[in-house]
């Protein structure tokens, strides 16, 4: 493909002047063995330059290799394919009676794509994506092939959340669990006056996913959706009222396009994203941003927040409020801590949205928050380098790898620091 590339947003036009689709796994090897620099764009929803491969490099899609999803019911696992998205692999799952313990919000998202980045579900038990990883399949700078497994101390730990700097991600194999069904329950008005440390938790504890969601324009959340298992107790909720009629995250946007609500049961794939796999998300309406931090400042967060809504609310749509449990990923924003995690989606206006992100990121850097690596963010890079403690060691890993830094580009030298 030759013209311009552009993120789903279309607030990122890439350098590259083609977009190379590889059919087969022996062409995408071609590609990388002969490229000066290699990136892969993924379902394109990153909202920054994470992906960016240069006028020189090559930009891959992996949309085009054959959409593998191979699951193994005895070892309850799946093997997929570098280039499937989670709806896709979700439902061929299902067919088999097994689950994903976690999903983001939105479906459409490729799978590799996401776990490279970072990106996660909610619920306090709930770690992010990448937690279900337990192989990855690379293509690397001379086109070879290579396997890094979960148990490999020296490697894993910085293969799967590893911002595409180690090689081309071709497939991975994810833990499964037994099916489960799901049913969403959504509540009004919780208000932030009286919510201290222990009544947070109890409110983020009530369920198996809950999301806080608010537009900042008065303290406290404006919609609380709690996510239940079937096959766990009831959710006791009495900070908030029950919802009356069918709502989506951002106001006066159409509820349709939004999973089943009023509790009404179903299959975990169609409970635990906020949107419908069939709704194709419009793209160039909106940007985001998302900054995770140790979850024991979560009342922290929400003051710093509420001290400077009055710069916030104008131009966001909504902020989501969650939580998520420790991982061990080198470059995971949860690495090492239990985590609460504050998803602002903006208007669609980057000369506006910046100079807010800025005052947002000097309201929440004393609780060592670290951005989502798919957002946007204006975060000097030396300081988030000092937020990861494994950071040495992924830099290692990535030297290894790739010595020539064929996968390299602006954004990713900044966070290794070279």
């Amino acid at each position: 493909m030759t013209g311009t590339v552009t993120n789903w947003a279309g607030n990122i036009t890439y350098a590259a002047e083609e977009l190379h689709r590889p059919p087969t796994l022996d062409a995408l090897r071609a590609l990388v063995a002969g490229g000066s620099r290699v990136r892969v764009l993924g379902s394109g929803h990153s909202f920054n330059e994470i992906a960016e491969a240069g006028a020189d490099g090559v930009l891959l899609s992996l949309d085009a290799l054959p959409p593998q999803i191979d699951v193994d019911t005895a070892a309850r696992a799946v093997r997929v394919g570098g280039g499937v998205r989670y709806a896709e692999l979700a439902r061929q799952v299902h067919r088999h009676g097994l689950a994903l313990a976690n999903m983001a919000s939105l479906p459409h998202i490729s799978v590799a794509g996401s776990v490279a980045t970072g990106t996660h579900g909610s619920g306090v038990g709930n770690g992010p994506l990448a937690s279900s990883v337990r192989t990855v399949e690379l293509v690397t700078a001379d086109g070879s092939t290579l396997r890094i497994d979960r148990g490999d101390e020296a490697r894993f730990g910085g293969a799967v959340t590893s911002l595409g700097a180690l090689g081309v991600v071709t497939a991975l194999t994810l833990d499964l669990t037994p099916a489960y069904d799901v049913e969403q329950h959504l509540f009004t008005e919780l208000p932030q006056a009286g919510l201290d440390a222990a009544t947070f938790e109890k409110v983020m504890s009530a369920a198996y996913s809950v999301s806080l969601f608010t537009d900042w324009g008065a303290p406290g959340f404006r919609q609380v959706w709690v996510k239940r298992r079937t096959d766990q107790p009831l959710p006791d909720f009495p900070w908030a009222a029950p919802a009356t009629e069918k709502l989506h995250p951002v106001p006066g946007m159409p509820a349709v396009n939004c999973t089943e609500q009023f509790g009404v049961p179903g299959p975990w794939h169609e409970r635990l994203p906020h949107f419908r796999a069939e709704f194709t998300p419009s793209s160039g309406s909106e940007l985001q941003s998302e900054y995770l931090l140790p979850r024991r400042f979560a009342l922290d967060m929400l003051h710093a927040i509420d001290g400077i809504r009055e710069a916030v609310s104008p131009v966001l749509q909504t902020c989501e409020v969650r939580t998520v449990a420790a991982d061990d990923q080198w470059l995971s924003p949860c690495h090492g801590r239990d985590t609460v995690a504050a998803h602002f989606t903006w208007v669609a206006d980057t000369s506006a949205v910046l100079p807010v992100v800025r005052r947002l990121e000097e309201a929440l850097a004393p609780f060592e928050a670290r951005p989502h690596w798919g957002k946007v963010f204006t975060t000097p890079a030396a300081d988030l380098r000092a937020r990861y403690p494994r950071l040495d060691d992924f830099r290692a890993l990535a030297r290894s790898l790739d010595p020539g830094g064929k996968f390299t580009n602006t954004f990713v030298r900044d966070v290794l620091g070279e």
